[in-house]
């Protein structure tokens, strides 16, 4: 057990890292080393940022809890701090079936596990924190909650309604971020669209993206996790006019069929979907679209799928994650609805979309050979920098690698590479100039 020392450690989303970082500053200015997700867990305090989303995360959660349980039980760390989207939900529960951990905080309280330590909760550093990420790029959450109602989505359960933070608190931050060094902004919030929409009944991403990209030293903003009905446009205008506002768009937009998206919640049409595809793609020419879709939800026919996968290879997604549906207590499909689909039906169709955007993946990045583009690099890696444009994100998209014994090259870093190589989801080439 190291004294002075806290380790972090983060399941789930960048959302619950950006809320790690946070305590990790608050824990920094009370005299503590704060390591995040260290390969040995020995702090003199251990906190363990949980996830709720799905049954696998939320497995993956109480899982890490008792190893850690274990490890204190065994002298190996001190005090154990459970925080994040499992103890806001389930927090009575745990608090009954895992007893021997110090105690429970959830989604919004966790701060005020710095007061109930006996330490001093710093007020005007709590949008500071420990940026945890390579120090060249950082997440920047800018809301929290959700108004929307999707019928399989816990999340609304979780973490209340949609609540955006004050664009001049924002803009402060990227500021603040920058003369830290940072150079990539990875724009995040449950709903990024709706940003604004519960201070005065307007959306204005588009303002706020705006501001951003007028702050010298900000090169990248990628934009995640958008909402497809009542989308943004004049948000496109703005991705236009900046080049440091990416190409590059996530959004979610689940299935394709009239029959599903009714079903789901979702607000939009098949129509309308197809739509707002087709004008992303006309008002920015050469955008990359990354989008997620659910295969197997309850009534999901095969006529259904079959348009999903007919929509997937009409729209020739960039990017696309896919998952087969779990029932989340709570949720109005869990309580509605029976899950009727078998899971080795949902196992197939996923095997056969994930299939499909295989091959249209390796189309994409065929199509970026021969053609020299901007890369920032993340790393190093065996005998390779590794390093992305911006028509990817870290970690869930594909990377550009360059040979590392042909140029030193430096992390954080932008360099003209020609690709000369493409896999279905990775790129090679060199330097250039």
């Amino acid at each position: 057990m190291r004294k002075n020392h806290v380790d972090i450690i983060t399941m789930g989303c960048s959302k619950n890292l950006v809320d790690s970082e946070m305590l990790m500053k608050q824990f920094q200015l009370n005299g503590y080393t704060c390591l995040h997700d260290p390969q040995r867990i020995q702090g003199e305090i251990v906190v363990v940022n949980t996830c709720g989303f799905i049954g696998d995360a939320k497995e993956e959660s109480i899982n890490t809890i008792l190893e850690m349980v274990q490890a204190k039980e065994e002298g190996r760390i001190g005090r154990l701090y459970v925080m994040g989207c499992l103890s806001q939900r389930y927090r009575e529960e745990l608090e009954r079936e895992i007893p021997q951990v110090d105690g429970y905080y959830g989604k919004f309280d966790y701060l005020r596990l710095i007061a109930d330590l006996g330490m001093t909760v710093a007020d005007d550093c709590r949008n500071q924190r420990v940026v945890t990420t390579p120090r060249h790029y950082a997440y920047l959450k800018i809301s929290e909650g959700c108004d929307r109602h999707c019928a399989y989505c816990a999340i609304p359960l979780i973490t209340g309604r949609h609540v955006s933070r004050p664009m001049t608190e924002i803009l402060d931050e990227v500021r603040m971020l920058v003369a830290q060094g940072v150079k990539e902004f990875l724009v995040i919030g449950q709903e990024l669209t709706y940003y604004g929409m519960d201070i005065d009944g307007k959306r204005h991403i588009a303002e706020l993206i705006d501001q951003m990209a007028a702050i010298r030293g900000v090169k990248w903003i990628k934009l995640h996790y958008a909402y497809p009905d009542q989308f943004p446009y004049d948000l496109l205008d703005v991705m236009r006019r900046h080049e440091n506002v990416c190409n590059y768009l996530d959004i979610a937009l689940q299935h394709i069929s009239d029959h599903m998206l009714q079903r789901m919640h979702r607000h939009i049409t098949r129509d309308e979907t197809y739509q707002l595809i087709g004008r992303l793609r006309e008002a920015v020419p050469g955008i990359v679209l990354r989008t997620t879709m659910m295969v197997g939800f309850p009534g999901e026919t095969d006529e259904d799928f079959e348009e999903l996968m007919e929509f997937v290879r009409w729209a020739k997604f960039e990017r696309l994650g896919a998952f087969a549906y779990s029932e989340e207590e709570g949720t109005y499909s869990a309580t509605h609805y029976k899950d009727d689909v078998p899971d080795e039906t949902k196992r197939r169709r996923l095997d056969r979309l994930m299939a499909l955007q295989q091959d249209i993946s390796l189309e994409v990045e065929s199509g970026m050979v021969g053609k020299t583009l901007q890369v920032i690099i993340d790393r190093k890696e065996g005998d390779y920098y590794v390093g992305r444009t911006q028509y990817s994100s870290p970690e869930v998209d594909p990377e550009v690698l360059v040979r590392a014994e042909d140029r030193q090259l430096r992390r954080g870093c932008f360099y003209q590479v020609q690709i000369t190589h493409a896999e279905e989801f990775d790129l090679f080439g060199h330097v250039v100039g």
